[in-house]
């Protein structure tokens, strides 16, 4: 194994690890008229894929019973951001399924719900205009810093490779020397 091959061992590990430091996640899905929508839920995580908890008086909850698919953020703080231009992220495209209330896997996730926010998840669990979502991530991408991009792939996205194969351009002309 490579020294560099070690460094995206040690970068997908960062990104797997990433999303813990949140309780939520940014949603980005696109209504009947593919216009986007942004909005936020909070997740629990398992084996991988994100699980949601949301209303139907929400748009994003219709958006994604019509397309079965979204883009999810998990982005560092300004605050605790070294550079505002380069602040820690993960961006995920997502294949969507919702869980039946009658279903084992949606008893198994409830009880996760409860543990990970509280009895306040009981009171949440008995709307009936509520619906559990699996997003369940088939490709990314980590930024971990400038010139720290990544895309991630393959099951359980665990391929990794950097994209430096272009790096950043300028408009600015630079002289060489003579």
């Amino acid at each position: 194994m490579t020294t560099s091959d070690n460094n995206l061992n040690t970068v997908i590990e960062e990104c797997h690890h990433f999303p813990r430091l949140f309780q939520s996640l940014h949603l980005a899905t696109c209504n009947a008229d593919g216009e986007p929508e942004a909005s936020y839920a909070a997740y629990v995580e398992n084996d991988g894929d994100y699980f949601i908890y949301v209303s139907e008086l929400s748009a994003h909850t219709a958006n994604l019973a019509a397309t079965g698919t979204c883009s999810v953020l998990f982005i560092e703080s300004e605050e605790d951001a070294r550079h505002l231009f380069a602040r820690r992220r993960l961006t995920l495209q997502c294949n969507v399924a919702e869980y039946a209330r009658d279903s084992e896997e949606f008893e198994n996730m409830m009880t996760q719900f409860v543990q990970k926010f509280g009895p306040f998840m009981n009171t949440l669990r008995s709307m009936n205009d509520f619906h559990l979502y699996r997003l369940r991530p088939w490709r990314g991408a980590y930024v971990s810093g400038f010139a720290k991009a990544y895309t991630l792939s393959g099951e359980k996205l665990n391929q990794i490779s950097h994209r430096n194969d272009q790096g950043h351009r300028s408009t600015e002309k630079i002289e060489s020397p003579a």
